[in-house]
């Protein structure tokens, strides 16, 4: 029998977000034995294809782990331990905390070694010394914004992805953006986020359509955004659109979930006595968030910058419209008044136009949008096709 694949997932913590559990769990399923490494947040039961060699983040966790490795070196692997220890002196990682998290790499020496943020990299070219292939995922932040405001961070990128062996980017616009820092165009492979086939399923059969299409009794339009407070997120603008939209009569509420206490969004709100309008909620559930995005009429993504927001890939599978600005790749899922509408970014003006015109849709228009949205979902964001494409990427750089 054909020996596993042996992917080391990578996220410094487990467990991790959500997409990258989703794909711990999917590419365990396939014949593949993943490695978990890091920070051990709380105890979780993984399929038994997942081998979990972490630590709790105290002294006594990692001292045991750093212990216990060091030892396994020493008199099974003394000359691989000696390299490495030579390159922690060379960069001034030999304290605990780095050597209880590169020991059990370099003990159990995954074939792949899938690191799962760009700002990271750095740590783990090591790897490649030692006969693994490193992978690296692109998203949002780490790509489009972080290097721009730090140039060391620029100058790093540039010095160290020429030496991975293969990338996965979340967008083909992520992929674009990273060839600036010296990534070669056919190492990166393109594989969209995928949401459960049976969660995709249970969304879809979850909102009639009828449900899906009316407004709230008293006819106020029920727009929703999702997402931590951040300048990328681009609330300030939206807000400028509901001041707009107030101007002009229209009734609606606006619910923002993650931006409370957020001063300067509070300070905008009063500003533009928006006060009745507009709802700063604190971070909710994921079982919640849905619950929202059931009962709103628009979900809105105001953003400057995203890879592509996995929010609108939920509302598009519940069956809620959605609206986002041209940001990241949100255009390789969205075409404009075919599955959901697209404004330009930083353009409020544009945003309560589009809310507007959303508003005077027919149910049959709706009907139509909602449903090509959920046939987009389907077809582009499963979570069958995201393992798939991950590993025929560990496949690509093996070979």
């Amino acid at each position: 029998m054909k020996k596993p694949l042996r992917i080391a997932i990578y996220s410094g913590e487990i467990p991790s977000t959500t997409f990258i559990e989703r794909l711990i769990d999917g590419v365990s399923k396939s014949n593949v034995e993943v490695l978990l490494f890091g920070n051990i947040k709380h105890n979780v039961k993984y399929d038994g294809k997942v081998k979990t060699y972490g630590y709790f983040n105290n002294k006594i966790s990692k001292l045991w782990s750093l212990i216990k490795y060091s030892c396994l070196l020493f008199f099974f692997k003394p000359k691989d331990k000696k390299r490495l220890d030579y390159f922690l002196r060379e960069h001034h990682k030999q304290g605990l905390a780095s050597k209880a998290k590169f020991y059990p790499v370099l003990w159990h020496t995954p074939d792949v070694f899938h690191v799962q943020w760009a700002k990271g990299i750095k740590d783990w070219i090591w790897v490649r010394d030692f006969g693994m292939k490193l992978v690296l995922s692109l998203r949002g932040a780490h790509i489009n914004y972080s290097p721009i405001a730090d140039l060391e961070l620029a100058k790093m990128y540039k010095n160290h992805f020429p030496q991975v062996d293969g990338f996965h980017a979340v967008s083909h616009a992520i992929a674009k953006e990273t060839a600036k820092y010296g990534a070669a165009l056919d190492k990166i492979k393109v594989v969209y986020s995928g949401l459960p086939k049976l969660e995709s399923s249970s969304y879809i059969q979850s909102k009639s359509k009828q449900a899906a299409l009316e407004t709230s009794a008293d006819n106020e339009l029920q727009i929703l955004s999702v997402g931590r407070s951040h300048w990328k997120k681009g609330y300030t603008y939206a807000l400028d659109a509901c001041k707009l939209l107030k101007q002009a009569g229209f009734k609606f509420k606006y619910t923002i979930i993650g931006a409370t206490n957020d001063m300067e969004l509070l300070y905008q709100v009063k500003d533009l006595e928006l006060q009745n309008e507009v709802c700063l909620l604190d971070k909710q559930t994921f079982s919640a968030v849905k619950d929202y995005m059931l009962h709103a009429d628009v979900l809105l993504l105001p953003s400057v910058e995203e890879g592509i927001a996995n929010v609108v890939l939920e509302a598009m599978a519940l069956g809620t419209l959605v609206l986002s600005t041209t940001c990241g790749g949100m255009d390789e899922v969205i075409v404009d008044t075919k599955n959901g509408f697209l404004v330009p970014i930083r353009d409020s003006k544009a945003i309560a136009n589009a809310i507007n015109t959303i508003a005077t849709l027919t149910l049959e228009q709706k009907g139509e949008i909602i449903e090509r949205a959920k046939k987009k979902i389907l077809a582009q964001h499963n979570e069958d096709s995201m393992t798939s494409g991950m590993i025929d990427l560990y496949h690509q750089v093996l070979n």
